[in-house]
């Protein structure tokens, strides 16, 4: 009897260690549903609004990539279905309606920015400062909430027509 419940405690504390839940990466779930959103508060130009609207990644960031995935299996832009690209180097990039820039590739920006000069790309990024560098959308946080900076004259230049209930969300960047 003792040597079976040895052998039942030794198999419970195997599986009990050897089961770890999957890891849930909140903040990145949280800014898909940013980005996603975002879409509905901006206006692309007509010639943008046909064909598949597009959301790229620069660099490695497979939590993010597989959450904008996920939504983009059950939801669509306007009209239009949405896939997710990710870049390995700014050179790769194309024309997205949306290009996320996260921490990590930070220095890329001005590379993109003038890689992306004359495109109706939204440069959304999470770096402090960032969108007074380029970008139109910056994450921050805010009292432990995440929140983001909106730099509205640099979303016109790219063409882009933002709503005024995104502007009173945001923290707003000249």
């Amino acid at each position: 009897m003792k040597k079976f419940i040895g052998i039942a405690f030794i198999f419970i504390l195997t599986i009990s260690t050897a089961y770890t839940p999957p890891k849930v990466d909140t903040n990145a779930k949280i800014k898909a549903v940013f980005i996603y959103n975002f879409t509905k508060y901006i206006e692309w130009p007509s010639s943008y609004q046909s064909g598949e609207f597009t959301i790229g990644i620069l660099g490695d960031n497979p939590t993010l990539f597989n959450e904008l995935t996920k939504m983009s299996k059950v939801k669509k832009v306007a009209n239009q279905s949405f896939s997710i690209k990710s870049y390995n180097l700014v050179s790769e990039v194309d024309n997205p309606h949306i290009l996320y820039i996260p921490n990590d590739k930070a220095a890329e920006l001005s590379e993109a920015v003038k890689k992306l000069k004359g495109k109706s790309t939204l440069i959304v990024t999470e770096k402090p400062g960032l969108a007074k560098l380029g970008s139109a959308i910056n994450f921050i946080i805010v009292g432990n909430r995440q929140k983001f900076e909106l730099n509205k004259s640099t979303a016109e230049q790219h063409k882009l027509k933002v709503a005024s209930t995104l502007e009173n969300l945001a923290v707003m960047v000249n």
